[in-house]
């Protein structure tokens, strides 16, 4: 079973609809609940380096800080904008 924490920005008030979200992910996915976390995100990075946390749970994803480290990306999540001028052949 993996172990996993629960981060939740400090900013993000009320705070427990994010963290009902995340607790049901846990359960849905057999995950061992170690925590959850009101600290900087220099706290769960640590964490992860330390090798205390094999996942660490958000309810959105606006809520990573941009300059994180480390640095995660969605590939789907963002698409390039589309060029209304350029000619598609098909």
């Amino acid at each position: 079973m993996e172990i996993a924490v629960i981060w939740i920005p400090a900013d993000i008030e009320p705070s427990e609809p994010a963290v009902a979200a995340c607790l049901t992910h846990l359960r849905r996915h057999d995950y061992r609940l170690n925590g959850i976390l009101r600290a900087p995100w220099e706290t769960v990075e640590q964490a992860m380096i330390d090798g205390e946390v094999d996942v660490v749970v958000i309810a959105d994803l606006a809520h990573l800080p941009p300059d994180r480290s480390p640095r995660i990306e969605v590939a789907t999540a963002a698409r390039p904008p589309v060029d209304e001028d350029r000619q598609v052949s098909g």
